[in-house]
């Protein structure tokens, strides 16, 4: 049976009086797409935040390849473990508008992974080339279309060899015809094993793609399962007005 990658047990997350995420309990399997989808103001995005500690829970733990990151004690050590083995991708690029698309992608490995120079630009071009910019690696954000500056960013997060990566509807504030270049980046690296938490609203892709879909609402998790049983035979009825919904746009 393949292993956890990454496990969730009774995560709470509140800002002041709300309470955000309300006991989630999740495994994500080694090599598994799990897609999270579900309406805005659910706590998707809160949920991938606490993952890599950029929002460190209020309970639960949380388990990173066998290993526990929120434990209180060592922070700052897990805060290492996690960037090192886990890379996010935001709606917005984030991009360095001052820098070019490959020393964007070379600048967190010199300074995090002690890369020299020339290995960050090797590495660099060949990620850029995997996304399928190889000709704009000299060129400025400004100068290239969404689709391009979140395919800079992807290859940014992977340049720091992510064991798991989590993607923060990365399409969302693209134009319909450049979302189809970063689903295609994101097809790939499943079709290579990687492990990936996606939260999205692209229903044809979680169901092209995704081993296991979550559907959240409010906070908690409604409804879980394989891909196929959950999109197209959802159980609740809450899952079920929801993906009717979607579905007919």
């Amino acid at each position: 049976m393949t292993e956890p990658m990454l496990e969730l047990h009774g995560v709470h997350k509140r800002f002041g009086t709300l309470e955000v995420l309300r006991g989630i309990d999740l495994t994500v399997l080694r090599g598994n797409v799990v897609c999270v989808i579900g309406p805005s103001g659910s706590g998707k995005s809160t949920l991938l935040r606490c993952i890599n500690l950029l929002e460190p829970p209020d309970e639960g733990r949380i388990v990173l390849e066998g290993k526990e990151i929120t434990a209180g004690s060592a922070r700052g050590e897990s805060l290492d473990f996690v960037r090192r083995r886990v890379g996010m991708v935001f709606q917005q690029f984030n991009l360095f508008p001052h820098k070019s698309a490959l020393e964007n992608v070379c600048l967190a490995q010199e300074k995090v992974l002690g890369r020299s120079r020339e290995e960050a630009a090797k590495k660099g071009r060949e990620l850029l080339g995997r996304v399928g910019l190889s000709d704009k690696a000299s060129e400025y954000p400004e100068r290239l279309s969404g689709g391009q500056q979140q395919r800079v960013a992807i290859a940014r997060a992977l340049a720091m060899d992510p064991h798991v990566m989590l993607f923060d509807e990365v399409t969302s504030a693209l134009d319909p015809e450049l979302i189809k270049e970063v689903l295609d980046v994101l097809r790939e690296l499943a079709a290579e094993g990687m492990t990936m938490v996606v939260v999205t609203h692209e229903i044809g892709f979680a169901r092209d793609v995704a081993n296991y879909v979550v559907f959240m609402d409010e906070g908690v998790i409604v409804e879980e399962g394989p891909v196929r049983r959950v999109i197209d035979a959802p159980r609740e009825e809450r899952t079920k007005r929801f993906l009717g919904l979607v579905l007919q746009r």
